[in-house]
């Protein structure tokens, strides 16, 4: 018993002298990060702090100091009442799943065809839909803002919600693309498709020609094959890059404020511009329209976080 009992304080000691030492390094890693961290959520914790407190309040002992009459929902209650929060939930709606669905249709074509098949400017047309993604939308907004104000559109009646007393016109309803949602769901499909086209080629690069070359023998045509042949193969990298997708138009304030000129038919992200006043701006408001502006994107990540991680990394490896 002695023995062993000598034998176990020995093994643990020698299990405590092979101990790992904390490296210097490790630990100004996780400072670092935990840093990074705490800087990247205090802007959330301040606007979530800010939206509880009254204007009022805040007015009277400042941004730093404790609400004297205690945190409250007056904020989020005047915003979903006053601002018309179910308007601009589905003017975004809008806006958002044309843009998704064009897009996704528009460069997993353009893929197809450069992937698939062998033709002479095959490389050169996926390098222009790439290039697309260098150019900064600011550069073109003067021609485009010109453009938009004397392009012709149809006017082909309106599409009306009689239970949510909602109504969008069919293309526009004064004949221009500007300060309409056809222009704004164009200028999206048109920045987006580039990046969408670029990461849905290297994806389509792992598909073997062989399968398009066999139903070209069987007789189906290129969109045939492209629809029930190429499509439902792309399914996990559609699904990852409608993920990303709706990211990035739900989350665009620039275009929706330069090109619509009506406040009512803005996306919310760019509707909470309208609650900024010539001589008076409630701050509080502002802070929590914004945090309620949050929830569409949070819940699709929440659903779809899988796609939304894999879209990081889409295209990059093979296999």
């Amino acid at each position: 018993m002695a023995t062993a009992a000598a034998t176990a304080t020995v093994n643990r000691r020698d299990v405590q002298i092979k101990r790992p030492r904390v490296k210097p390094a490790r630990v100004a890693l996780h400072a670092f990060l935990i840093t990074m961290v705490a800087i990247w959520l205090f802007p959330i914790a301040w606007a979530i702090f800010t939206s509880l407190r009254t204007f009022g309040d805040t007015a009277l002992h400042g941004y730093i100091s404790w609400p004297a009459d205690g945190l409250t929902l007056i904020n989020y209650q005047t915003f979903v009442t006053e601002a018309q929060l179910p308007l601009y939930y589905l003017n975004t709606l809008v806006v958002v799943v044309p843009g998704v669905i064009f897009t996704l249709l528009l460069a997993s074509l353009v893929a197809f065809g450069c992937t698939q098949f062998s033709w002479k400017f095959n490389l050169t047309v996926l390098l222009i839909f790439t290039a697309g993604n260098l150019l900064p939308p600011q550069v073109i907004i003067i021609p485009l803002y010109y453009a938009y104000l004397h392009t012709p559109i149809p006017y082909f009646g309106e599409i009306d919600i009689n239970a949510w007393n909602f109504s969008f016109a069919i293309f526009s309803d004064n004949t221009l693309l500007y300060d309409q949602y056809i222009g704004i769901i164009l200028i999206h499909v048109v920045f987006q498709t580039g990046f969408a086209t670029f990461v849905l080629s290297n994806y389509m690069k792992t598909i073997t020609k062989e399968i398009t070359e066999s139903a070209l023998v069987d007789g189906a045509n290129v969109l045939r094959i492209w629809w029930s042949v190429i499509l439902p193969l792309c399914r996990p990298a559609l699904a990852a890059m409608a993920t990303l997708l709706f990211t990035f138009i739900y989350n665009d304030f620039f275009w929706a404020l330069v090109l619509m000129k009506s406040g009512a038919k803005r996306p919310i992200t760019t509707a909470l511009n309208n609650l900024q006043g010539e001589f008076f701006t409630n701050n509080n408001l502002i802070a929590a329209g914004a945090l309620l502006a949050c929830i569409p994107p949070i819940l699709v990540y929440i659903l779809l976080q899988k796609q939304f991680v894999a879209g990081l990394t889409l295209g990059s490896t093979k296999g």
